[in-house]
This record gives C-alpha cells, sequence and structure tokens, in this order.
C-alpha cells in the first residue's frame, strides 16, 4: 500500500482511495497515478511516462498524458487550476506532492 497525503494505492489490487473513499480508475489512469505517487516528491519526466504507462518507445504527444492526468486529477478532486497533488513542473515533468 502507498499512501501519501489523503491518497492510498493498492498497486496489487489495483485500488484507489482518497479520504477513505474508493475512487474508480481506468487501467490507464490507475497506471499513470501509480508511476507519480510511488515516488512521491521527484519529478517523473514525460518520457519516462510515455514508456512506462503506455509502452511507446517513441514520444508521441504529451497531449495524451494531459488528457489522462486531466481525468486522474478531477476524479481525485485535484484542482487543475491550483493542484495540490499532482504538479506540473514546466519543462521537467509531473510530481505527486508530498504535501499539500
Amino acid at each position: 500500500m502507498i499512501e501519501v497525503q489523503d491518497v492510498a494505492v493498492d498497486p496489487v489490487a489495483r485500488k484507489v482511495w482518497r479520504r477513505g473513499e474508493e475512487v474508480q480508475l481506468s487501467r490507464m489512469e490507475f497506471d499513470l497515478l501509480h508511476a507519480l505517487i510511488k515516488n512521491p516528491g521527484q519529478v517523473v519526466t514525460r518520457d519516462e511516462l510515455m514508456r512506462g504507462v503506455w509502452g511507446a518507445t517513441f514520444y508521441t504527444s504529451s497531449k495524451t498524458i494531459d488528457v489522462h492526468l486531466g481525468w486522474v486529477r478531477r476524479k481525485l478532486g485535484d484542482d487543475s487550476r491550483n493542484p495540490s497533488l499532482i504538479s506540473t513542473v514546466r519543462g521537467r515533468g509531473l510530481r505527486f506532492e508530498v504535501g499539500g
């Protein structure tokens, strides 16, 4: 079990909870969240996400990441204009924040 802030992820059961309430995520949404939350506070590059989550050996478009990130943020209740869970680090990638 991985717990950061008020988000809990069970990688084996592939389940997610926010504030004790289960959050339903698609397979790709779960994989994106897991890739970020397993290293809280560390920036994960878009290239690492494309390879690790989508299995892409070439860089396609960051729009794929942005669309899925938007869905994950919405389902977790994280404000995309002022996120407290997942931050965009311009020019570097994304980071799951340790404290909000």
